[in-house]
């Protein structure tokens, strides 16, 4: 009875909830609307010879609902580089695909995901989000179940940690080499000890330090940890000189997240080879 309450409570506030948050999510949200990928090549931005690497920014979001199956599996449909995810660990201690810690609208539930088991996450439906009808069945996906999708294909998982944890990191580590995915699988985080803690697991995962703006400091506490460490950077939140930077400091790294044909044809122009998008396609 509660259940029912809560989506009837949630059927009317939540569009107009996310209506004050941003213009967009209406559309999203209250029609369900997929939007179009913008195809990078078809507007002669990269090459055969020197592409843009795409990572689909919690799954290609823009056609299925995010960090659900089915955005990750049209990412490897549309042959994205890498498809990041985000988790969150149940208070069964089971790693689940989901970007916020609590459950919200988008579910048309609520509850935080450390107070809730993997049996009662399975129950909830995805409410919300682009083609959401024709995955009315799709359930919170398993950190295993998401990196099931990989296995096989050339498009990477990319893994970021959402919590700060490190009791159970290791279970992240497991389930990627028991996928034979440690050369294919890249894990993010902010937090530079769950970073060590994941290279000391298993050196050979490569890793990216998320971070805001990409300084001499950043670019250090990523070197120091080893040499398969990358930055994931805010595109908002860097100008040319910084990529300048970490480009002169020989280090790998990413931007996100870039949405328009023109913040893309800008940074191919700077040299920028990797970035996180919503819409963007090859």
């Amino acid at each position: 009875m509660i259940s029912i309450i809560n989506k009837i409570i949630s059927l009317i506030l939540v569009p107009i909830y996310f209506s004050v948050l941003s213009p967009t999510y209406p559309i999203i949200y209250l029609f369900n609307q997929p939007k179009e990928l913008i195809s990078l090549s078809e507007n002669g931005i990269g090459s055969e010879d020197d592409p843009v690497y795409l990572t689909a920014h919690r799954g290609v979001n823009a056609l299925a609902p995010e960090n659900s199956l089915p955005s990750f599996e049209e990412a490897v449909k549309n042959g994205y580089y890498s498809a990041e995810c985000d988790i969150q660990l149940t208070k069964d201690n089971r790693w689940v695909v989901i970007h916020n810690a609590e459950v919200d609208g988008r579910f048309c539930e609520y509850g935080k995901i450390e107070d809730l088991t993997l049996k009662e996450l399975k129950t909830f439906s995805y409410d919300w989000g682009p083609n959401v009808w024709k995955y009315k069945d799709s359930r919170i996906p398993t950190l295993e179940e998401y990196l099931d999708v990989f296995v096989g294909t050339e498009t990477r998982p990319q893994i970021e940690i959402g919590i700060e944890n490190y009791d159970k990191l290791d279970a992240i580590v497991n389930a990627i080499t028991r996928r034979g995915l440690t050369d294919q699988a890249i894990v993010l985080t902010y937090n530079l000890k769950q970073l060590q803690a994941i290279h000391d697991l298993n050196p050979d995962i490569e890793l990216w330090y998320l971070v805001d703006e990409m300084t001499p400091e950043a670019i250090s506490q990523a070197k120091a940890i080893g040499d398969n460490v990358w930055l994931s950077a805010s595109y908002d939140k860097n100008t040319e000189e910084n990529i300048k930077l970490a480009k002169s400091e020989n280090i790998n790294f990413s931007l996100f997240t870039v949405n328009t044909l023109e913040e893309a044809k800008a940074l191919y122009d700077m040299g920028v080879r990797y970035i996180e998008t919503d819409i963007l396609c090859n």
